[in-house]
């Protein structure tokens, strides 16, 4: 397959199914793109920092999409592994989702109140400045008196200066060496923006690792590059929307809302991360259908060989526990109907697995002792068992 033809599927993988998965694993990331109470490097809305964000995942997930294709399935990472990513990506965000609300909390303390005639504030709470001109007053600046107080003598008795004298640079322009404010700020936000984007490939949704299987299959740098590029680009317009909107929420004074909602984001990829590993107690799998026991019982054949049938839904596989005897090996037929969920993308004993949109994948295991073994989805948020019981 051409280079094209693998960009188009990633970007159509993007489009279609990535922007809801990919999204719900790593948005959290742009909770770090919010800026800080009382940073002054510019409005809150400004598009630089979130372009950065985009500019910087499309670059990582370019390169990995290179060498995927070059070094193949060498390089790719394994269930366990990313895991342990999704759970430390996950704790990164609620750290600072945290962070967010303590220092929101912190900007309104009681101590901070001023009289709500002074500063049109009915709720007499006085915030750090977030670049509108509202709240406290940045350090090293005068805050300027009220319009309906008594003026001073001293605005009578100073003197004005010579119209032709130069005016003297602001205080924070001074104290950064440069003559405009926020320059010197802006440069270390961006770069602390493409890292966080460059970051998203180290928790890969359930499409971003359909995606690399099939860059390792393209056999070369340039397919490779192509499709994960493709799949980064096609999510684009949906970091772009989230990110413009965490910090809109922060600008119009609603960071304790965004603050909530990151943080409810980095429990989830927490939840996810530690579902994958096998790290959580495992909650009752539902079984679909009737009769679920022969339905997931498996079938022995003339050679010897087990077979079950697992359907991957939207919903879960079905039936969520399935059944076979211990010391024989077993061949497990995933199928799919218009399935474009996270289940397309499954981690069994320890290797990842693609399932078409429609169609089958058949997964062979050697003979296993008796216990139990648990699959699950690409994203953790969907499991299920095989359980290999002594044969009567």
């Amino acid at each position: 397959m051409n280079a094209a033809a693998l960009f188009a599927g990633g970007l159509a993988a993007g489009l279609a199914a990535g922007t809801a998965s990919c999204t719900a694993v790593q948005g959290g990331l742009l909770i770090g793109l919010v800026a800080r109470p009382g940073d002054r490097s510019g409005p809150s809305r400004g598009f630089a920092p979130v372009a950065a964000f985009l500019t910087g995942r499309l670059a990582a997930h370019t390169a990995l999409g290179a060498l995927l294709g070059l070094a193949g399935a060498a390089v790719q990472v394994g269930p366990r592994t990313r895991a342990a990513l999704l759970v430390a990506a996950g704790t990164a965000v609620v750290v600072l989702a945290v962070r967010m609300l303590r220092r929101r909390e912190a900007g309104c303390a009681p101590e901070r109140k001023a009289p709500a005639a002074a500063r049109g504030d009915p709720d007499g709470c006085v915030c750090p400045d977030d670049g509108h001109g509202q709240g406290a007053a940045p350090p090293g600046r005068v805050p300027s008196p009220p319009l309906d107080s008594a003026p001073s003598p001293l605005l009578h008795s100073a003197p004005s200066p010579p119209l032709d004298s130069a005016p003297s640079p602001p205080l924070d322009s001074a104290a950064r060496g440069t003559g405009s404010p926020g320059t010197g700020a802006r440069s270390p936000a961006l770069a602390r923006a493409a890292a966080l984007g460059m970051a998203t490939i180290f928790v890969p949704c359930g499409v971003t690792i359909g995606m690399e299987v099939v860059a390792v299959g393209a056999g070369s740098a340039l397919g490779g590059a192509a499709a994960l590029a493709g799949l980064a680009l096609g999510t684009a317009p949906a970091f772009a929307a989230l990110g413009l909107l965490l910090r809109t929420l922060v600008s119009a004074r609603l960071a304790a809302l965004a603050g909530i909602a990151a943080l409810a984001a980095g429990l989830f990829t927490v939840g996810s991360g530690l579902r994958l590993g096998g790290w959580l107690p495992d909650l009752p799998v539902p079984q679909f259908g009737s009769p679920a026991a022969a339905a997931g019982r498996a079938l022995t054949g003339t050679d010897g060989v087990q077979r079950l049938t697992v359907w991957a839904t939207a919903e879960g596989f079905r039936p969520g526990i399935a059944v076979a005897a211990a010391g024989r090996p077993v061949e497990i037929a995933f199928r799919t109907k218009d399935n474009r969920g996270c289940t397309r993308t499954l981690a069994i004993d320890g290797h990842d697995v693609v399932l078409p949109v429609t169609g089958e994948r058949v997964v062979r295991l050697a003979a296993r002792p008796e216990g139990r073994l648990r699959y699950a989805c690409g994203m953790g948020m969907y499991v299920g068992f095989v359980r290999f019981e002594r044969s009567p």
